[in-house]
Parts: C-alpha cells; sequence; structure tokens
C-alpha cells in the first residue's frame, strides 16, 4: 500500500480546551484509573460532578493519549463526549489521519518505546513537543487507513477469542486452588487423625488441636521476652464460628504467630544501599516478583548495624508479608521471605509458630485481605484487623498430611497456570506483531 512517512506534527494536532466539569454536570469524566494498560478499553467512568480541577474536553471521535508513565500504554477512542484528566493529550480526527487509525498507532510498540525514552524518573511524562516528532508511516487517504484498521481488527477480534478463553481457564483455576484450600481446612481433603485413630491396634491416642494450641501458648510465654506482663492472646469466639472435625480446634492468629509491621525511618535513606545482608522491602519489591511466592530481592538493602540503628525489627525466614494499605491490598499479594529482612511501613509481617508453620501459610492464602480493609478510600488492614482472624486448627500429624494433599493438586494448578501465563504472554507479543506489521504495509497490501 502506497504512502509515506511523516512526523506526528504534520499529521495532527493537540484539541486544547480546558474547561470547568461544574460546568459540565451531565457528561462523563475519563481519569487515567479509568482506561486499561495496552488493550485502548475503557473501564468506566465517574460523573463529571465528582472532579473539581480543571479538565480537558473531548468529542465522540477524539483520542485520549496518557502523556504521565507513557509505559503503561494508555489510549482510547471515545466513543461520546465528556471531560478527562489534565494527563491525556487529547487528538481530534482530522482529514489526514483517521482517529482509529491513531489509537492503534499510538498503541504500538514502537511509539511506546519512543515516549517511554523521553523521559526518567518515578513519574516521567511527556507532551505533545516532545512526541510530535515521532516519524509515523500514513497511508495516502482516509480509505487506505481505514482498510488497515479493518484488518486490525479483524486480527484483534480473532485473538481475543483466544484470550478470553485462556481468561476463563484461568478463573477456573483459581476457584479450584480455593476449592483445594477450603476443603483442606475443613476436614475434607485427607482423613482426619481421630478416624486414622480408630484403625490403629490398642493405640487411639493422638495430640488433638486443642493439645496443640495449650502446647504452643506455654511455649510462647516460655520464650517471652518482651517488657511488662505478659499478655495471653486472646481465644476466639466460637458462638459463630461452624463445626469442626474431631480432634481440631479453633484458634486466632494472634495466638499461632507474632504480627508486626515494617517501617520507614527519617534518616533511612543514609543507611540503604543496593546491596547488603538485609533486604529492605517495599510494596514495590512485592510487585516486581510476578508469580512467584517467594521475596527474594530488593532495590535497598543494609546491615543488621543500621537496622538497629533505625529500630527496624528483623524478621526471620518464613515470615509472610504482604501490604497493609493503598490499593495494593487489593492485589491480595502474600509472600515469603526467603532470608531475614525489614520492611517499610506499607508491608506487614506474620511469623508463625514453627511448629505450625507450613499449614499456616497455606491456610493464610486462601484469606482476602480486600475483604479485611476498612473500606476507605485509602483501604488499610492493621494488626487488630488479623490477629482476632480464626483459623481451623487439625492436629500436627494431619496438618503434614494436609499440607502435602494440598501441595501435590496446586502443583498440578500451578503448572496449568504457568502454560496459561505463557500463552497470555505470547497473545501479547502476537498483539504488538499485528500492530507493527500494519505501520508498515504489511498487513493490508
Amino acid at each position: 500500500m502506497k504512502g509515506d512517512t511523516q512526523p506526528l506534527a504534520e499529521i495532527i494536532r493537540p484539541r486544547k480546551m480546558k474547561v470547568s466539569p461544574s460546568d459540565y454536570p451531565d457528561l462523563p469524566y475519563v481519569g487515567l484509573e479509568q482506561i486499561e494498560a495496552h488493550t485502548t478499553r475503557l473501564l468506566g467512568t465517574v460523573p463529571a460532578t465528582e472532579m473539581k480541577s480543571a479538565a480537558n474536553y473531548f468529542e465522540s471521535g477524539d483520542v485520549l493519549y496518557s502523556r504521565l508513565r507513557p509505559y503503561l500504554n494508555k489510549v482510547w477512542r471515545a466513543d461520546r463526549k465528556g471531560l478527562c484528566s489534565s494527563e491525556f493529550i487529547v487528538f481530534p480526527g482530522n482529514e489526514k489521519i483517521d482517529s482509529d487509525f491513531l489509537r492503534y498507532r499510538l498503541n504500538s510498540h514502537d511509539f511506546v518505546a519512543f515516549a517511554t525514552g523521553l523521559n526518567a524518573g518515578d513519574r516521567p511524562r511527556v507532551d505533545f513537543d516532545q512526541i510530535s516528532v515521532f516519524q509515523t508511516w500514513l497511508p495516502k487517504d482516509l480509505a487506505g487507513q481505514r482498510k488497515i484498521v479493518a484488518e486490525i481488527e479483524k486480527q484483534f477480534t480473532r485473538l481475543e477469542a483466544g484470550v478470553a478463553a485462556l481468561r476463563r481457564v484461568q478463573a477456573s483455576l483459581k476457584r479450584y486452588r480455593a476449592a483445594v484450600l477450603k476443603a483442606a481446612c475443613e476436614g475434607r481433603l485427607v482423613p482426619t487423625e481421630a478416624e486414622l485413630a480408630k484403625t490403629r491396634n490398642g493405640n487411639s491416642k493422638f495430640e488433638t488441636g486443642a493439645e496443640l494450641l495449650a502446647r504452643i501458648l506455654a511455649e510462647r510465654h516460655k520464650n517471652w521476652k518482651g517488657r511488662g506482663q505478659y499478655k495471653e492472646p486472646a481465644a476466639p469466639d466460637t458462638a459463630k464460628l461452624p463445626p469442626l472435625p474431631k480432634g481440631w480446634a479453633w484458634a486466632t492468629v494472634d495466638q499461632l504467630a507474632d504480627i508486626g509491621s515494617g517501617n520507614t525511618p527519617a534518616k533511612i535513606a543514609d543507611h540503604v544501599r543496593a546491596v547488603g545482608p538485609i533486604p529492605w522491602f517495599k510494596v514495590g519489591d512485592m510487585n516486581r516478583q510476578g508469580n512467584e511466592q517467594i521475596m527474594r530481592s530488593s532495590e535497598s538493602y543494609m546491615t543488621q548495624k543500621s537496622a538497629e540503628a533505625l529500630g527496624l525489627k528483623v524478621f526471620p525466614s518464613g515470615t509472610i508479608i504482604f501490604p497493609k494499605r493503598g490499593g495494593a491490598i487489593a492485589t491480595n499479594k502474600k509472600r515469603q521471605l526467603e532470608a531475614p529482612a525489614t520492611t517499610d511501613l506499607n508491608v506487614m509481617a506474620l511469623t508463625p509458630h514453627c511448629d505450625v508453620s507450613t499449614y499456616f501459610k497455606r491456610w493464610f492464602a486462601s484469606i482476602d485481605l480486600s475483604s479485611l480493609s476498612d473500606g476507605s478510600n485509602v483501604p488499610q488492614v492493621n494488626n487488630k484487623d488479623i490477629q482476632p482472624l480464626p483459623i481451623p486448627l487439625p492436629p500436627l500429624a494431619e496438618q503434614t498430611r494436609i499440607v502435602a494433599e494440598v501441595e501435590r493438586r496446586l502443583s498440578v494448578v500451578e503448572e496449568l497456570e504457568a502454560v496459561v501465563s505463557a500463552n497470555l504472554q505470547r497473545a501479547t507479543r502476537l498483539r504488538q506483531s499485528i500492530l507493527q506489521k500494519a505501520f508498515t504495509g504489511a498487513l493490508a497490501a
């Protein structure tokens, strides 16, 4: 297909129309969070009346491009008129370029890489003058552009059908994982210790969950080295809890684990380094771990001496850490420390007693952290939310069998999840391959 290459500045100019949301109470408002990264998909809108700051006005057919953190690749072609965040550059269609052609052009990998490389920092932001020099191939007429768009969308329709099927498999695996953990914590996954005791010749005795709990509490009291008088952790209120299998007992997280939070001291910047013996984990470090369950690397490290000087508690290997506030709670990420580490103030740490550690971690994996938050605009989970959580406690030998069976079943799930994840990544690469061909004239002859 015939065409030529031009800088963006010669093809289109932004719409510059700042308005007050109060003057347009009936229009929808689109913020950065309402556009899905990489897919050009709108996730929703909010009423303009909820906004106070000046906003950009857009018409149906305009293309919204997020100039903040361009690596997130947030682009949307408006199908209605409305208002949007001033972090968007608004491009109206014109006689030179079709709006859908522009949407896909801004969504393609080479443009995203170009825009991402323009600025550095935690919140990189581009402006039109910077991106206006980007050279793009353009068919000579709108009909040619629309032909390319039609071919892109035909290919994407097939691709999205496959992605939807993979998402359904992903959801089914998630439900099966939850069902396995639920059965494990209700005594339905393996024979109980009480059932097995009946088959033993002349020896039907075993340490019950209640006896195990009493032993753990006595040991924790004996080893306590805090100040003041020892305070016994509160027992669960079993009045509203369901019955348990014979030999099990209800306990609380507070009875079975130490709960703590990290800190972000004012002078911590003077102590952190790129390498060192003790990592200082932040929520961002947890996000970078992908699907892994073990925390292995951090951006910041310190010495034991620095941790002591800053008053930071170093949590032992095996401690579970998870986000305690902000939007990160919704991700429900829980990790285990591979080695001793400390954390910042937005990360909570849970160290289970050694006798129940493995079972406890499997049980905690089934807890939805977001359901524990306070429901505020900045959701938060505190010690008081975690401490009273009731946990069904089986006998120790039964815990071993439960964990073995859970791990056997979930190992299959994890293998399937890895296959699904790999294919979803392949779909993302294929999407970009389609766009690459489209904008070199190779997709529609």
